[in-house]
């Protein structure tokens, strides 16, 4: 029987065995005995062929047709995971079981036509670990057969086999079935996502668990949280709970949202800025102001000279740490910020902020620099994140500044959002230094509300047109030596509340809908879409679970 689209939505469930899931899939009528599960017990079913290729967001990128009439969901359907239970891939099975509109589950190795079975081909500890962070687009791999009515999923990891069932119910949804033959899929770049500005403009928990479900849907796998500006503060404190703005995020609701992006395997990456965008905090802490020697106090910006100032960022840094933790661990990204620093942005620094130019002297020397000591500001953060147990950093590309005494981090990933601002360098020349850069490009993937500074609404159509993860910078892509996944591992599309009043929550993820869509698939395979725009945004549409 062809199941309604309405009838199919991503759910979230926790990982593990049985006793920790959420119940979704019918549990009462697991598969437990040999005479309940044989394959004899169930007939063959029969329904009209499923037709042509798969139909998904982003597109498969190969599929091997054969002779056959596909697989549909049917009265008799099961979800069967042959390692059991307390296996990896429980909470795919169940989260499947109930997308598909709550097919029965089976934890033996008994599947039978018109089941759908799911299996893990890896080895190792990563083909073990429950919703782990990939280490690489292999682990994310998978293979879909279907085959004589019923459908395999396999893949290295749990991830992989997650990614499988949204190709099966993106695949329901267009076409109430799978096709007959074999998917072989896999991501072209690591990092899939989407940045949030909740400090100039509050979302709700709803709003962006939302948002979580709509990313893993697309195969999308991070969610960066920008939490901190000049205009609020938005995530409960206890180390400086005066900070805090009164519209925010309690912790035990982003405990949730971290916990519900771990299941549909979505890294969240919080980002505190600094040494700018900390009004927040300075409207609490007005000592920590920087001010020139005219006596001007540019919005935003400590005094970096001032040990307080670090005092207060670290001590937000290390109870952070802790809150984004997956299951105890904590997250494995973090971004530091660090664009915008205004006593870089005039012509010289050490002039008008003198004690600043001190500060650098004294701590690294007669030759340091202002921007020496800002570059050793953001190395000092990114130590007591390392210390936290944070693996990976990044800054915006115009927090890596010329400084000659002090460089930054060498391991620092480059997050490339501009080449507008002052002292910005060209993207190539990051690369060229060895550095990992992750695409922000402003030209195609700012979304920024009220439009203001000449920026203007992005549009799906032009990034699926015109944008790769080459283009970093402009609409010029930098030469593909220097921009394989490997060198550029993948890009976000940001949400900047600017003017936050210009659109309400609702209007913004209607705004996001397409970009996010075309920027999966453009992510997601290296090659030129072989669908028109036109056709690409009605199967966006056809795929989509209903709102």
């Amino acid at each position: 029987m062809a199941l309604a689209a309405s009838a199919l939505t991503i759910t979230g469930c926790s990982g593990g065995s049985g006793q920790h899931g959420s119940g979704s899939g019918n549990e009462s009528q697991d598969s437990k005995s040999p005479t309940s599960a044989a394959s004899s017990a169930a007939p063959t079913p029969h329904w009209a062929a499923v037709k042509g290729a798969p139909r998904t967001v982003p597109a498969v990128r190969s599929f091997k047709a054969a002779d056959g009439t596909g697989w549909r969901v049917s009265k008799n359907a099961r979800v069967v995971v042959p390692a059991g239970r307390d296996s990896p891939l429980a909470d795919e099975a169940r989260r499947l079981a109930a997308d598909l509109g709550g097919l029965k589950l089976s934890w033996q190795d008994d599947a039978r036509p018109g089941d759908v079975e799911l299996k893990i081909t890896g080895e190792g500890e990563a083909a073990k670990a429950n919703n782990a962070a990939p280490t690489s687009t292999a682990d994310e791999a998978y293979t879909i057969t279907a085959r004589d009515t019923r459908l395999t999923l396999t893949a290295p990891t749990d991830t992989g086999v997650f990614n499988a069932t949204r190709t099966v119910v993106q695949s329901v949804r267009a076409a109430h079935g799978v096709p007959e033959g074999t998917i072989e899929d896999r991501p072209d770049r690591a990092q899939r996502g989407l940045l949030m500005d909740i400090a100039r403009k509050h979302y709700t928990a709803d709003w962006l668990e939302k948002r979580i479900r709509e990313l893993a849907d697309l195969k999308l796998n991070q969610l960066q949280l920008h939490f901190s500006d000049d205009q609020a503060f938005r995530i409960e404190s206890s180390s400086h709970p005066e900070i805090v703005s009164p519209e925010h995020l309690t912790k035990a609701q982003v405990r949730h949202l971290v916990k519900l992006a771990r299941e549909l395997h979505i890294t969240v990456i919080p980002e505190l800025d600094s040494p700018g965008h900390l009004g927040a905090v300075i409207d609490k802490h007005p000592s920590l102001q920087l001010r020139s020697a005219a006596g001007t106090a540019p919005r935003g910006a400590v005094d970096i000279s001032q040990p307080k100032a670090a005092q207060i960022v670290d001590d937000l840094m290390r109870e952070y740490a802790k809150l984004f933790a997956e299951e105890g661990v904590p997250g494995p990204r973090w971004h530091l910020g660090g664009d915008e620093y205004s006593a870089l942005t005039v012509k010289s620094p050490g002039t008008s902020y003198p004690q600043l130019a001190r500060a650098a002297t004294k701590k690294y020397g007669a030759k340091a620099t202002v921007q020496d000591l800002t570059t050793g500001w953001l190395n000092d953060r990114e130590k007591t994140l390392r210390d936290a147990g944070v693996k990976h950093v990044e800054a915006w590309n115009d927090g890596f500044h010329d400084s000659k005494v002090v460089t930054p981090a060498k391991d620092r990933t480059v997050a490339y959002w501009t080449g507008k601002e002052i002292g910005a360098n060209e993207p190539a020349g990051f690369l060229k230094e060895g550095r990992t850069v992750v695409n922000l490009n402003d030209e195609f993937l700012y979304y920024v509300l009220g439009q203001p500074n000449d920026f203007t609404y992005p549009t799906g159509e032009r990034i699926y047109k015109q944008w790769t993860p080459a283009v970093l910078r402009g609409t010029t892509p930098v030469t593909a030596s220097l921009t394989g996944p490997d060198r550029v591992p993948g890009a976000r599309f940001g949400v900047w509340g600017d003017l936050p009043q210009s659109q309400t929550t609702e209007q913004v993820a209607r705004g996001i809908r397409l970009p996010l869509a075309a920027l999966s698939q453009k992510v997601w395979d290296p090659r030129k879409p072989q669908l028109s725009w036109t056709d690409f945004k009605a199967r966006a549409a056809t795929v989509a679970p209903a709102r």
